[in-house]
């Protein structure tokens, strides 16, 4: 142990200098995101625009720590591994910055994740960005745990735009108090998106559409008097609106119009485990949103099924992690909302108990709620509650690892590896909280 500790703190400060020179030698624009929930869609929408308008690159994975954050700078790795794998990282970094690659990215997309106290400023010390996007954060952010309060977790983020430079770009998002407040600490230019009126990029007209197993969202961008209409297909719920948006004023800084945004969009596809939709067993279709949970996400992801036509509506839920003193009101909170959404709630582990209970005190029958405390049962009793027709979203934080009762339910299990999130060696030999 000892051993493996010594041995992250030398890779640390080795990748860290590797990637401070690559960016030195090559001199790429940097788009930084970070947010308590959307980083990675609007990462991936970003991409999606910029994609053959310039050279650019988004780590294919969530790299948004120490290690992850200059992984994505040094190369398009798509995993992780042992101790021969940064080996190899090191020394193709080496001969990169010695001969010059002609194919490095113009531009990098990096998200800035941040679970504790001086983890922002840890990064910015390693790539200062050109662009800065915050896309959410909501009352009680995921990791809150680790700070003194809400209120410490977005000075730790918001440094992301407070040190951009007076010729840089903050993109905020406006409908978020917390974050449009921003626009104060920054020298920047300010681009700010969302559904109100007064957002520089407006989204309107704005609709989940599904049906026969299939769906996507619709709506407007509106951006300086002009406007074009979107539509991404497989996802649903406003967060992959706001995605767009986030990409479309990148893509203005960027010198392409709305209309070429709008035809570079359809490429975009929401990533695995963020609000996917995915066929079901028994002719069923499954919202996979397994990645990770945060109150703010786990509130928007309910009131898209509430707001779908479905025969039936079933929710998966497990525990919302990280979030501290605020666990019991949070989880009560998602029990009352549940409680006016799905026909039929199954929920996964000790926290998730507190949505049931409240779901029950909100009048929600108690038969029609199952209580679990492994991911496997719940998996295998939800095979046999389905039925055809029925739409199921499975949501819980990360270390719930609900991806596994994704499995058990998918009408094509061997395209896992493809559609659900950790599907590496790596991840698949963890084990989460309930197994």
């Amino acid at each position: 142990m000892i051993m493996k500790a010594f041995f992250l703190k030398i890779l640390r400060i080795v990748l860290k200098i590797l990637a401070k020179f690559t960016i030195r030698r090559y001199r790429p624009q940097i788009v930084g995101i970070t947010g308590n929930v959307g980083k990675t869609s609007a990462k991936e929408a970003t991409q999606a625009v910029l994609l053959g308008f310039k050279r650019v690159r988004s780590s294919s994975k969530s790299f948004n720590n120490e290690l992850g954050l200059p992984l994505n700078i040094l190369g398009d790795w798509r995993s992780t591994g042992g101790i021969f794998f940064w080996f190899k990282v090191i020394l193709s970094s080496i001969t990169r910055l010695i001969i010059k690659n002609p194919d490095y990215p113009e531009i990098l997309i990096l998200e800035y994740g941040v679970d504790r106290p001086g983890d922002m400023s840890y990064l910015l010390s390693i790539a200062r960005p050109h662009i800065g996007v915050f896309t959410a954060m909501g009352d009680i952010p995921v990791h809150v745990e680790f700070f003194n309060g809400p209120e410490g977790i977005v000075r730790e983020k918001s440094k992301l735009i407070s040190q951009l430079p007076a010729t840089g770009f903050s993109i905020l998002n406006n409908d978020d108090p917390i974050i449009s407040n921003l626009r104060e600490q920054t020298r920047s230019h300010v681009i700010t998106f969302g559904f109100s009126g007064e957002a520089d990029m407006r989204i309107s007209n704005f609709a989940n559409h599904f049906e026969d197993g299939t769906g996507g969202v619709a709506f407007k961008l509106t951006y300086g008097g002009s406007f074009v209409p979107v539509y991404l297909n497989g996802a649903l719920s406003r967060v992959q609106a706001y995605s767009a948006a986030v990409a479309a004023s990148i893509g203005l800084i960027f010198g392409m119009n709305l209309v070429k945004i709008a035809e570079a969009l359809k490429r975009y596809e929401s990533p695995s485990g963020r609000l996917k939709l995915i066929p079901g067993i028994k002719e069923s279709i499954i919202i996979d949103d397994t990645y990770n949970a945060s109150p703010i996400a786990m509130e928007e992801a309910l009131e898209m099924l509430r707001n779908i036509k479905a025969r039936r509506k079933i929710a998966v839920l497990g525990d919302m992690l990280e979030i501290g003193r605020y666990t019991l009101q949070a989880h009560e909170e998602i029990g009352r909302l549940a409680a006016k959404t799905v026909d039929f709630l199954i929920v996964i582990g000790i926290r998730g108990k507190f949505i049931s209970e409240a779901a029950i005190r909100a009048g929600f029958p108690k038969k029609s709620i199952s209580v679990f405390m492994s991911v496997r049962d719940a998996g295998l009793f939800l095979q046999s509650k389905m039925e055809r027709g029925d739409v199921i979203l499975i949501k819980g934080s990360q270390g719930v690892r609900l991806e596994k009762a994704v499995k058990e339910v998918m009408s094509e299990p061997q395209d896992a590896e493809k559609l659900l999130v950790r599907q590496n060696k790596e991840w698949l030999g963890k084990s989460g909280l309930y197994e």
